[in-house]
């Protein structure tokens, strides 16, 4: 049975599957989350409640992050006066937190500082899979911190990932990340014009995916979420708000890197208006639907 205890903050639509694997896979888990009912799931499943992001923290060797955005992430580590309770003062010398929220590498290198200052290490580790990818432990994993310490923690990481790849010092594991999304965002929005180009021109969507599936535009968004898509089905694996934030921290960071970024821009709008449109909780898929209200059309296959 492994020895060390993991904390979790953060029971999300990725940060509850990923709790419950690492107790599936024999680890004591504390968890903690701003509403109760995902603390009384992983309860349920075996786990503790820590209480408060202190809580967690004193109760374990491990503390994991799987927070929204990067406010999200400074108010939990460092507090302020939403946060009486922040991890740091629950955390001691020696300990480690490794970060699997999508933020700014900025922050990312400013809170691995502060925590740097209190002897904690801190790895960035945002991960790429969706909820499918959570559930089943395939999450591709994108650390940046100390490369000693990812060799400490690689035991839980090989719970949770299919792939876990050292990116380079704080702030890489982020950077990659944005690098992920900007090509993800790419793929979502170039299926959706093709498919809705393709109904606009009267072809056979189910076909149309099969052809080009297997050819030079063969890609994931064909494989795991084109054949929803034109059946108008965009429950969420990913939430599209979750890939507006994303997407508004790569083009940030862009800015600050004095990267060129066109159609990284034109994807962050079309995603600002699944928001505004009341869409923010479908599938990052559904940006097709944005596609369509230009064209004032749905693009649906075919019913037998």
């Amino acid at each position: 049975m492994p020895e060390k205890t993991v904390g979790f903050v953060g029971l999300g639509i990725m940060g509850l599957p990923m709790a419950r694997n690492l107790l599936d896979a024999g680890y004591e888990v504390v968890g903690h989350n701003r509403s109760d009912e995902p603390v009384e799931e992983l309860v349920d499943a075996g786990g503790e409640d820590g209480g408060s992001p202190t809580g967690v923290a004193e109760r374990s060797d491990v503390v994991l992050l799987c927070l929204p955005d990067s406010p999200d992430v400074e108010r939990v580590v460092l507090g302020d006066e939403n946060e009486d309770d922040p991890l740091i003062d629950g955390l001691s010398a020696g300990m480690t937190v490794i970060d699997h929220s999508t933020i700014s590498p900025v922050i990312a290198e400013e809170v691995a500082a502060e925590l740097d200052e209190r002897e904690v290490a801190m790895l960035d580790a945002p991960i790429s899979g969706g909820e499918e990818g959570a559930i089943e432990g395939t999450l591709s994993i994108m650390v940046g911190g100390s490369e000693g310490t990812l060799e400490e923690q690689r035991d839980l990481l090989d719970v949770m990932g299919g792939t876990v790849t050292h990116c380079g010092p704080s702030g890489a594991g982020q950077t990659t990340k944005a690098a992920n999304q900007i090509v993800v965002a790419a793929q979502m929005v170039g299926v959706s014009e093709a498919l809705v180009f393709a109904s606009q021109a009267g072809a056979d969507l189910e076909s149309v995916i099969e052809a080009i599936s297997g050819g030079a535009a063969g890609c994931w968004t064909l494989d795991n979420r084109a054949p929803d898509m034109i059946q108008g089905e965009f429950d969420p694996g990913f939430f599209a708000e979750y890939q507006y934030k994303d997407l508004r921290i790569a083009t940030d960071a862009g800015e600050t890197f004095s990267a060129p970024m066109p159609q990284t821009e034109l994807a962050h709008e079309l995603y600002k208006s699944m928001v505004a449109n009341d869409m923010g909780r479908d599938d990052n898929s559904g940006v097709m639907q944005v596609i369509e209200l230009l064209a004032g059309t749905e693009s649906r296959a075919e019913e037998d």
